[in-house]
């Protein structure tokens, strides 16, 4: 009964992350993005701290420069999604998003110099073709478009860095300080214009709620559910995600349903199930890590 459940687990895990997307780019307009990224991922690192703060004592100095660089990559993701949903609907940027399931296996041959197999690189063209279908106007890419496609590389990167200096038992520590570097870098970068944040509920209720439910709660289930399921089994209830941004975007945000974009979303989602299927053989896997080490690298979906 456990693996159906923690299965269950994240797919509601997707789900949320999904729906993350219409309400970021709504909060989005009425604060400055670095703002509002530095108050979201500082509560949530600073909810995971005061929980369980003994676990950051276990971690050496080594250990916390893997995490604070693995902190700047994920930062830089999150910056060019949430610019990039200013300039692109929701459910535009979740299938975009959902494209650092295929980059991942490229960046891992690339960097780690691991051989990619004939279905990976199958899985890479169908995807393009799937994002060109459904982003390209003309010869050219939105710079929305352009900048999530961006954060789907370093997502990518994170994943990747994750999947070299992740262990179980430090996956929980290496957490707090990568969303603690995230909020840092985002206040530092606010800093010069002001840290300029709304008294209102308007802004707080979803704020708070995409740090504790959407952030580190969403991260904790995670944990839970994948130190209980195999890493392919996890990673293909994630593809969710993009499913269920286009869902709510469409339901909530006046996404309108075109064929370019079903058609765009089918290739796209099929390619990363072929990805995550290719890894079914634990040899030919790039990224095959315990599971807990397979939940912490998967902090890159705010996807938000």
């Amino acid at each position: 009964m456990t693996k159906p459940l923690a299965l269950v687990a994240l797919v509601v895990v997707a789900a949320v992350w999904g729906g993350t997307f219409v309400v970021v780019k709504d909060v989005t307009q009425q604060v400055p993005p670095m703002d509002f990224l530095a108050v979201r991922f500082l509560l949530a690192a600073g909810l995971l701290a005061l929980w369980r703060p003994h676990r950051l004592l276990t971690l050496s100095r080594k250990q916390w420069g893997y995490g604070a660089l693995s902190g700047l990559l994920l930062s830089i993701a999150y910056i060019a999604q949430t610019f990039g949903q200013q300039h692109t609907s929701a459910s535009m940027s979740g299938f975009i998003t959902g494209m650092s399931v295929v980059f991942t296996p490229v960046m891992a041959g690339l960097l780690l110099r691991q051989r990619l197999g004939t279905a990976t690189w199958v899985a890479v063209i169908v995807a393009t073709a799937g994002l060109g279908i459904m982003t390209i106007r003309g010869f050219a890419i939105g710079p929305g478009e352009g900048l999530t496609l961006l954060c789907a590389l370093f997502f990518a990167l994170h994943i990747v860095a994750l999947s070299k200096w992740s262990t179980a038992d430090r996956a929980y520590a290496l957490t707090v300080v990568q969303l603690g570097v995230v909020g840092v870098v985002c206040l530092i970068l606010g800093a010069p214009s002001g840290i300029d944040l709304p008294g209102d509920r308007s802004f707080w209720i979803p704020v708070i709620g995409l740090a504790v439910v959407a952030t580190a709660g969403a991260y904790l289930v995670q944990t839970w559910a994948q130190a209980r399921l195999p890493a392919v089994a996890a990673a293909l209830a994630l593809t969710m995600e993009p499913v269920f941004a286009s869902f709510f975007g469409v339901l909530f945000d006046n996404d309108e349903l075109t064929i370019r974009i079903v058609l765009g979303a089918i290739l796209v989602v099929g390619a990363m199930a072929l990805t995550e299927f290719r890894a079914v053989a634990p040899s030919a896997n790039p990224l095959a890590v315990e599971p807990d080490a397979a939940s912490d690298a998967a902090e890159r979906r705010d996807r938000v």
